[in-house]
């Protein structure tokens, strides 16, 4: 049983709520111990203070703090930083993102270290979330780290999308050469926002919000050389932004070039660029996040010599029919 020396901890205590037949109900509340008394205990859980009397008590004890959060978490946590989402709330450590369904890393919970409630109760609470902003409930998993989760949307019927591959490396390996004909912008230019809006489709107001959501933020553009030096059709695009605290990550997105000049090495020349920057912001590390099955761009990376960190698979909730 907790006393006096555990106020202040991390505990979870077993409630009986009711009997179904001759066998207890439980509930789980998970939370920090404000009161120890002989009569009662005193837990501060998610939604406020919880007085849960001795008689009902069928097991409590403490539970560590928060463990440090693994290599894949911590990158997941970058990532996201550097995609901030219109609206952002946490379930203990998993963060919850929505952005008027603006792309899916926008408007899906991010699973990292522990949600403070039992996993069903948090993919209840999840979808709860979700369904009262009038989104699909959508859960982005990093695997294997989180099979369990994945295995209990699974069990649910949500539905997976297709698996997406964290890419790294080290700055100081990737080489490409420098192009002079590449600038880069503290905000996206009307042609940078058409030229991707032609490969993504259109970007509402709230595209704009996330792209420039970041202090440390670079718009490349590569324009096709004209002249006297005037300003050619847009080429190429990408992003590169460092928005981790310990400023380590330089993340990558949104590289791509026109149809008619692809496989001529103009994403190799962004990129480039953005690393330069990268590096001259005092990051040590880059990553980027492309699906699996788009299999030309993997193999983009590949070549320049980035590696698969770790995947992830987004799972939705998607209505019946």
């Amino acid at each position: 049983m907790l006393g006096p020396q555990h106020v202040g901890s991390r505990v979870v205590v077993r409630r009986i709520v009711g009997h179904r037949g001759d066998r207890p109900v439980y509930s789980d509340i998970l939370g920090r111990l404000v009161e120890a008394a002989e009569t009662h205990l005193t837990v501060h859980a998610r939604d406020g203070d919880v007085r849960v009397p001795t008689a009902e008590i069928h097991r409590a004890k403490p539970v560590p703090d928060r463990r440090r959060l693994t290599p894949t978490e911590s990158l997941e946590v970058a990532a996201a930083a550097g995609w901030p989402a219109g609206e952002r709330e946490r379930l203990g450590d998993w963060l919850l993102r929505a952005t008027g369904g603006w792309t899916m890393r926008g408007n899906s919970a991010l699973v990292v270290g522990d949600p403070d409630l039992p996993l069903p109760a948090a993919v209840d609470a999840v979808t709860r979330w979700y369904q009262d902003r009038g989104l699909p409930p959508s859960m982005s998993v990093p695997l294997p780290l989180f099979h369990r989760v994945d295995a209990e949307l699974d069990r649910r019927g949500w539905t997976p999308m297709p698996l997406t591959l964290v890419m790294t490396a080290r700055l100081a390996d990737l080489t490409a050469a420098a192009d002079e004909r590449v600038t880069l912008d503290t905000a996206p230019s009307p042609a940078w926002l058409a030229s991707v809006a032609g490969r993504k489709g259109a970007l509402p107001a709230a595209a704009v919000r996330v792209l420039t959501g970041v202090p440390q933020v670079r718009f490349a553009s590569l324009r096709q050389a004209t002249p006297h030096g005037a300003e050619g059709p847009l080429l190429a695009t990408g992003r590169g932004c460092v928005a981790d605290p310990e400023g380590r990550w330089l993340g990558l997105s949104l590289i791509g070039t026109e149809e008619h000049v692809r496989r001529q090495g103009l994403a190799r020349r962004v990129i480039a660029a953005l690393v330069a920057w990268g590096a001259e912001v005092g990051a040590s590390d880059v990553y980027l996040q492309v699906e699996e099955r788009n299999t030309g761009a993997v193999a983009l990376y590949e070549r320049l010599g980035l590696t698969t960190h770790h995947v992830y698979v987004t799972r939705r909730l998607l209505p019946p029919g």
